[in-house]
């Protein structure tokens, strides 16, 4: 997943916010200049790395996407349950036994189903 989101995802979305490389952005806490976080990590200079960050975060939701979409088509696959059956009986008002939707007469009793 990792290299769908840095080989296929992010070269775009880069090219669409300006070919703007996330990871190089960071913030010196020593109040040096660097001009790359390499540079920074190299002078051993703490640094606030919210351009990986983003970057972690946009991955996250991209991954997070993919797995959605994957989870939709698994869904779809399953198969789902019958819709329930209308009932068949219906129960005399009088002896309360079973008898057929359509019954005008309990065949049990002989009382007359309105």
């Amino acid at each position: 997943m990792s290299s769908l989101v840095d080989d296929i995802f992010m070269p775009p979305l880069g090219r669409l916010l300006g070919r703007v490389n996330f990871t190089d952005f960071f913030i010196s806490l020593n109040a040096t200049h660097y001009e790359t976080l390499a540079d920074a990590r190299k002078a051993a200079a703490p640094t606030i790395n919210y351009g990986q960050f983003v970057n972690t975060v946009i991955n996250f939701l991209i991954v997070a996407f993919a797995v959605y979409l994957l989870v939709q088509q698994v869904n779809r696959w399953t198969k789902k349950p019958a819709p329930a059956a209308a009932p068949m009986t219906k129960e005399c008002p009088q002896c309360a036994m079973a008898i057929p939707i359509k019954a005008r007469k309990c065949p049990y009793c002989t009382a007359q189903i309105g």
